[in-house]
C-alpha cells in the first residue's frame, strides 16, 4: 500500500469513528469521504438510501456479514466484509488487479450503513454460514 492510500484509509477511519459517535453522517463527512473514494461514495449513498443493505449476523457466534445491492438491472446481493472484501467484479477488478480505488461502492455502503444503523438486522444460525452458504 502506498502512503497516500494509508494516509487516505487513516483519514476514512476517523471520519467513520466521528460518524459512528454521532449516529449520523454530517454533510462535511459525507464530502471528506467523497473527496477520498470519488464517485464510489456518492453510489453508495444511493444503495444505502434505497435500502441496500441487510446485515447477517450468526447466532450464538455473533460474527456478521453484509448483504449489500448491486446498482445493475439484475440487482445482485454481494457479501462483504466492509474492511476486507467484497464479491462484487469491481473489487476483484479495481482494487485487487489494478490497485485504482482503494474499496468498492458496497463496502462503502455497508460501513454507512453500520456506522449509521441504518440496515436491515438478519440472524442465522452460525454453522449456516459455512457448510451451507447463505441463503436468505
Amino acid at each position: 500500500m502506498s502512503v497516500t492510500a494509508g494516509v487516505a484509509l487513516a483519514v476514512a477511519d476517523a471520519v467513520w469513528a466521528e460518524i459512528r459517535s454521532a449516529g449520523l453522517a454530517s454533510d462535511e463527512h459525507l464530502s471528506i469521504l467523497e473527496a477520498l473514494f470519488g464517485k464510489n461514495m456518492v453510489r453508495a449513498s444511493k444503495i444505502l438510501d434505497e435500502g441496500g443493505v441487510r446485515r447477517v449476523t450468526g447466532a450464538p457466534s455473533g460474527r456478521s456479514l453484509f448483504l449489500v445491492m448491486g446498482e445493475s438491472k439484475r440487482k445482485e446481493e454481494y457479501i462483504c466484509f466492509p474492511e476486507h472484501l467484497c464479491t462484487c467484479y469491481s473489487f476483484f477488478y479495481d482494487i485487487v488487479s489494478r490497485g485504482e480505488q482503494l474499496c468498492c461502492k458496497h463496502q462503502l455502503a455497508a460501513r454507512l450503513a453500520e456506522a449509521v444503523s441504518k440496515h436491515q438486522n438478519i440472524e442465522a444460525a452460525s454453522y449456516s454460514f459455512g457448510l451451507h452458504g447463505i441463503s436468505l
